[in-house]
């Protein structure tokens, strides 16, 4: 993992943490550069909490000592600087007096940080695996409810025009009745921003149990959905004001959704250009003609 992406790996690990962990790690995320120049007991006091703490934190993390952390920290917040400029203060949460402007700003500024978050720390030899098992699949299911649901059915669209069977199963019973079915034959997808979502995860669940190959998109790594996956592909949506993890996650698993897509169908290039050809001409007749 680079320096860059060590805030998307925090934010990714907020739900694991214990509660003293996650204060170290929401004051990190608050100010990273702040953050940065604080020795190990001044961040610890400040979060009232110890070093061991700060040190667990360091090493959930993938660090063996709090300098790298410091480190990593400083680089990040250099890089943000560099690339967003003043734009950085924007964290995309909205306020009562918010102008109709300042909501548009924030919300595309929001929406661009997570499809370039979710892009640059995604998992490419995930991501390629992942390509490879739907290609090969006999059959792909995909679970998902509520606005992952949504992602579910566009997955399930962009594949089946493609010429691959695959389904998207947004009610639970029938979510659970197909993956009982499932071989190892075939590929399940999971799709859930929280990935606590017990429907979703228990038709990941039985699937698994039932030979399938199994893909978990979600935003935290260690997440329950994350112990039925053979194969998991992270996004980076953040949470605000009015946008919880029904509307802010969206786009981002839309990325993946897209990154997933292309590279299965890069696999068989020649007719999936064809398929995409046939479905695009049996509608063209369904558009008014240009003026």
């Amino acid at each position: 993992m680079s320096d860059a992406n060590i805030l998307v790996r925090i934010r990714g690990a907020l739900p694991s943490l214990r509660p003293a962990e996650r204060r170290v790690a929401e004051a990190i995320l608050a100010d990273p550069a702040a953050a940065a120049e604080l020795s190990i007991s001044a961040l610890a006091r400040q979060c009232a909490t110890s070093e061991t703490t700060v040190m667990r934190l360091c090493r959930s993390l993938g660090m063996e000592r709090f300098p790298e952390l410091r480190l990593a920290l400083a680089r990040a917040a250099s890089i943000q600087e560099a690339r967003f400029g003043a734009e950085v203060q924007i964290d995309g949460d909205i306020s009562a007096t918010d102008s109709l402007a300042d909501v548009v700003r924030k919300i595309g500024f929001s929406d661009a940080r997570a499809i370039e978050d979710t892009t640059s720390t995604l998992d490419i030899e995930a991501l390629g695996r992942s390509a490879e098992a739907v290609n090969q699949a006999r059959r792909i299911d995909l679970y998902g409810v509520g606005a992952s649901g949504f992602v579910c059915q566009d997955l399930h669209q962009k594949l089946h025009r493609i010429g691959l069977l695959a389904f998207a199963w947004p009610d639970p019973n029938a979510a659970l009745t197909s993956a009982a079915l499932l071989t190892e034959a075939d590929v399940a997808v999971a799709i859930s921003h929280t990935g606590t979502t017990i429907d979703t995860v228990e038709s990941l669940r039985l699937a698994s149990s039932r030979g399938a190959t199994t893909i978990a998109i979600t935003n935290f790594v260690s997440s329950p959905v994350t112990e039925h996956a053979d194969l998991v592909l992270t996004t980076a949506a953040r949470e605000t004001t009015f946008r919880s993890g029904a509307t802010a996650s969206r786009i981002a698993q839309l990325a993946v959704v897209d990154c997933l897509f292309v590279a299965v169908a890069q696999r068989t290039y020649d007719s999936a250009m064809q398929a995409l050809e046939l479905t695009y001409a049996a509608v063209q007749d369904r558009r008014y003609p240009a003026r």
